[in-house]
């Protein structure tokens, strides 16, 4: 950071860097537990109130929550940690039991909690910066009222928070359709680098001891799904494994990406006798070329090309183009109508679905993908969301051949006698 010809130095999880480098207006961080992203925040309002009063501005930095009735249940204590952490700003501010501002009182620090204050908010002088922390339950009303107030010439707005509900309004805003002027990145512990022992110690227990669903949202970022709606929940487990040479396969799908989407491939084997579907690698990008498919793919997951591919059929011409280019043995997967809903079915006809943790963005559809619900009753539909499902078509495609009109497994009354005696 240079101001006025100082240099200073700090340190922030590599993300974040990106984040606070760049000249957007609104700069947005979400995900887990122990990721570092409030105490980050609180010492970048810090820095932001030093650049400020150096540069002779005066104003205020508004640090709000959807809730907060009392000063303890603001971020004061967060902030005051971050500038004393930091010698060169504990030196620059006037730190007292109610306030902080720098010494020469040109910026000094807000709390306000949104749900009572907005209009007293609303009449404050000057907010050049606005931290919005645990922002996941903020309304739609709060953020009409809110960012209008924050209009000074350069001001920013600085939001956070743990997801909870996929859609809630802050989610919307700053995620699903954020502005042309917003930045935003997904911060978990794995981003953290000070990620401490005992949050470690913590997180393994939660591992050890939760649902997948639960510890996802509480450590990896993701929304609390209604478990009855999620398509997969309670169907699979994520575990190491090596691969047994009594299973059926290897058999391995690919899905090929548009826009936004990305190209996915995958890597699955059958223990027929347990009736259990292994998920052991998976690959893909946004934006991967056509030309870079097979080289990227078979690079991370071992002899991908080696065996059967089976793809995403309404792709004939890529299918062609790979089959000369690396890929030799793909083909296309035979699709019919329902033939979505049939591979569901399949997959949910196994006793189990073990994935190797190393398939994030697979564990992440398992966790996401699901019915539609109805937002005025609650009530789960059996329509399919078209969204989360990349990683799990390449898994239903990969699989396709032993899919059948009504998505049944092709295990033998032999071998289902045998997972029963087991169970």
């Amino acid at each position: 950071m240079t101001t006025n010809q100082v240099t200073a130095q700090i340190e922030l999880p590599a993300k974040l860097i990106e984040l606070f480098s760049s000249p957007s207006r609104y700069k947005a961080a979400w995900g887990g537990r122990g990721s570092g992203k409030t105490r980050s925040f609180a010492l970048m309002t810090a820095i932001k109130a030093y650049m400020l009063a150096e540069e002779g501005k005066a104003g205020v930095i508004l640090s709000a929550r959807e809730y907060m009735n009392s000063l303890e249940e603001s971020s004061m204590e967060e902030i005051k940690q971050a500038i004393r952490a930091v010698p060169w700003l504990n030196a620059y501010f006037d730190i007292g039991e109610k306030y902080i501002r720098t010494k020469n009182r040109k910026i000094s620090y807000v709390f306000a909690g949104l749900h009572h204050n907005l209009d007293s908010i609303k009449s404050k002088a000057r907010v050049l910066l606005a931290w919005i922390d645990e922002a996941d339950s903020v309304s739609e009303i709060a953020w009409q009222k809110l960012l209008p107030t924050v209009r000074e010439n350069g001001s920013e707005v600085y939001v956070c928070w743990n997801p909870e509900l996929e859609g809630s309004p802050t989610d919307k805003r700053f995620r699903q359709t954020p502005p042309p002027e917003c930045m935003g990145v997904e911060l978990n512990y794995s981003d953290n680098p000070w990620f401490p022992e005992v949050l470690d110690v913590e997180r393994k227990s939660d591992y050890d001891r939760l649902d997948p669903q639960t510890y996802a949202w509480i450590w990896e970022g993701a929304y609390r799904q209604n478990s009855d709606a999620q398509i997969f929940a309670n169907k699979y487990r994520i575990a190491e494994f090596e691969p047994n040479p009594k299973w059926n396969g290897p058999y391995d799908g690919l899905d090929f990406g548009f826009a936004q989407d990305p190209t996915a491939g995958v890597r699955c084997w059958i223990d027929e006798p347990r009736a259990t579907l292994y998920i052991e690698y998976e690959a893909g990008k946004v934006g991967l070329e056509l030309d870079d498919t097979a080289q990227f793919i078979s690079e991370r997951i071992p002899g991908y090309g080696g065996v059967a591919i089976r793809a995403d059929s309404a792709r004939p011409e890529s299918i062609s183009y790979l089959s000369r280019n690396g890929l030799p043995y793909i083909q296309a997967v035979d699709k019919w109508p329902g033939s979505v809903e049939d591979g569901i079915s399949h997959m949910r006809s196994y006793k189990e679905i073990v994935i190797h943790p190393r398939c994030k963005e697979t564990l992440k559809e398992f966790r996401m993908y699901s019915y539609k619900v109805d937002r005025l009753t609650g009530d789960i539909l059996t329509i399919v969301v078209d969204k989360w499902n990349h990683y799990v078509d390449a898994i239903r495609y990969a699989l396709g051949p032993m899919i059948q009109g009504r998505g049944r497994l092709k295990i033998s009354k032999e071998a289902l006698a045998q997972a029963a005696r087991r169970r």
